[in-house]
């Protein structure tokens, strides 16, 4: 008789993974992959978007709005909502959306490029999280569980430089301070909920035995995208900010400054 008690399995969950390289031999394709086969064997679903190979368009025109009158201004903010709200965004764009929609969490991979991500994926972000989508004044506030709460997210970047430049005295700052735009102005401001980034660093001579070190700690990382403490963002409705979103005086520990102030104090 085996006592042996059936071990629990993890919860399927959906996945969504845009990635962003020319190249399909580079190391973040490789890691695309990598993450991508991790996560089915572990028995979740995975959509992959590789913009690239998608030939995605970065650009925001007019395009994006079939519905929109040729004559008149377009004022992308408006115009992305009607369409969005109204069903009648291009078809690439209503794609993208619905497996964000469809997804438990999103995970981009990406080389970081002057400190940011490629052009065509944040074309991607551009495009896909219109008013009406990812924000606007039909849905509930930003910086909270809004519109798109419920999801986890991570970044996953590599980088040619060392890692200690990337440190709170190195030259180029902390990572979670270079990607703060991705990490607050997009997830978090969307409702999504951030990890801690995952890096790579020295990316462009990255020897067989550091890739295979990599890809350990990357499957740390994705073995708890849904357990692993996230990044504690304040939320512009839980009464630290004022009437101006500007962070009350007082609330932070004493010595806090910079984007520290919105990530609330381990208690």
């Amino acid at each position: 008789m085996n006592d042996t008690a059936p071990q629990q399995q993890p919860q399927q969950k959906k996945i969504l993974l845009v990635t962003a390289h020319p190249e399909p031999r580079s190391l973040n394709a490789s890691l695309a992959a990598f993450a991508t086969e991790h996560l089915r064997a572990a028995g979740h679903e995975v959509q992959v978007s590789d913009l690239y190979a998608m030939k995605w368009k970065a650009a925001v025109d007019a395009d994006d709005f079939p519905d929109e009158p040729g004559d008149r201004r377009l004022q992308v903010m408006a115009a992305s909502e009607r369409a969005t709200l109204a069903g009648r965004l291009s078809a690439d764009i209503a794609a993208e959306q619905e497996k964000v929609r469809w997804s438990d969490a999103v995970i981009l991979q990406f080389p970081l490029w002057w400190f940011s991500m490629p052009a065509i994926l944040k074309g991607w972000v551009d495009r896909v999280f219109t008013a009406g989508f990812g924000y606007g004044p039909t849905l509930p506030p930003p910086y909270s569980e809004s519109a798109l709460g419920g999801r986890r997210a991570l970044v996953s970047v590599t980088a040619g430089a060392r890692e200690s430049s990337f440190s709170d005295r190195g030259i180029h700052g902390r990572l979670a301070d270079v990607l703060h735009p991705v990490q607050h102005g997009l997830f978090w401001f969307t409702g999504m909920t951030p990890l801690e980034p995952f890096g790579v660093y020295r990316a462009n001579d990255l020897p067989e035995e550091r890739f295979e070190a990599a890809k350990r700690e990357y499957a740390h990382r994705l073995d708890g995208l849904f357990t692993d403490a996230p990044v504690p963002y304040r939320t512009l409705t839980g009464g630290d900010y004022d009437h101006d979103m500007r962070l009350l005086p007082g609330v932070e520990t004493p010595g806090t400054s910079g984007l520290d102030l919105h990530v609330r104090p381990h208690s």
